[in-house]
């Protein structure tokens, strides 16, 4: 999915979420440490589900889903997460006198996503705002913008084409990557210095475009050959690739540079 998982800040503590079937999921570990201040979340995460287990006969983990967010060594790994709902029923079993605030910040959260599904024109302002803020210029903001909707456009046929969220969709990324740049996106993200950042937020122009341009192609090869299982979608990611790859290296040919660059948009 189109970099799934996001940050937010609960008083200058980060707390990770994922969109997952157009629902808001957020990390119960990163929660508990905001809540508790615990140096250890995951040990005091497993003694609440005990507690809670004993004292109401509830199991906590089954209102949880364990979905693959990006930890702080740069891997995504499955986690504890929970909707907000759910989020909220956690929250009960926390004594902290930073819970009322906290359900009141989560209220808001997920209060704006279901502003963004009834009007989805207010995710992609929010969105745009967003990198306005960061400093990035109009042009490129308006690239990054069409390249989120085509990659959309090409998950969307992977979920229905028989491929499996996130193992899946990484492997067929990778392909397209690798076809058109002659690089995976971990080796890119390497490449330009990055960690636990978007790897498309520190693409600039041409390679925006070339992206584009693989991903295009790919959605397009499925429909037109009416693709089906993850090893048709294989080779067309990587048909896909090839036919943006094709097109930078005539381009950097002409231009005599490479159009893969370690530039990037990290403050310096």
């Amino acid at each position: 999915m189109e970099n799934i998982t996001k940050i937010v800040l609960f008083k200058n503590k980060q707390v990770r979420k994922i969109l997952y079937n157009n629902e808001w999921y957020f990390s119960v570990i990163d929660i508990i440490e905001v809540l508790t201040d615990s140096n250890k979340p995951r040990d005091y995460w497993y003694a609440m589900k005990t507690r809670v287990k004993l004292e109401d006969g509830i199991e906590l983990s089954t209102i949880c889903r364990q979905l693959k967010l990006l930890a702080p060594d740069g891997k995504m790994r499955e986690t504890d997460c929970a909707n907000t709902e759910d989020t909220f029923r956690i929250v009960q079993s926390i004594p902290s006198p930073k819970a009322e605030p906290f359900k009141r910040w989560l209220a808001k959260v997920g209060y704006e996503r279901i502003q963004e599904i009834e009007n989805p024109e207010l995710a992609t302002k929010r969105t745009r705002m967003l990198y306005k803020l960061k400093g990035y210029g109009d042009d490129w903001i308006e690239k990054r913008m069409r390249g989120i909707v085509i990659r959309e456009e090409l998950t969307d046929e992977w979920k229905n084409r028989g491929a499996k969220e996130n193992k899946d969709y990484e492997i067929l990324t990778a392909e397209i990557s690798k076809a058109t740049f002659g690089v995976t996106p971990s080796e890119y993200k390497k490449l330009k210095g990055l960690k636990r950042q978007n790897l498309r937020d520190h693409m600039d122009d041409f390679e925006l475009i070339f992206n584009m341009l693989g991903e295009r192609a790919t959605t397009e090869i499925h429909r037109t050959e009416n693709s089906k299982g993850v090893s048709k979608l294989k080779a067309d990611a990587r048909a896909g690739g090839n036919i943006a790859g094709g097109a930078r290296k005539k381009l950097e040919k002409r231009l005599g540079r490479s159009i893969v660059t370690k530039k990037n948009f990290l403050k310096k």
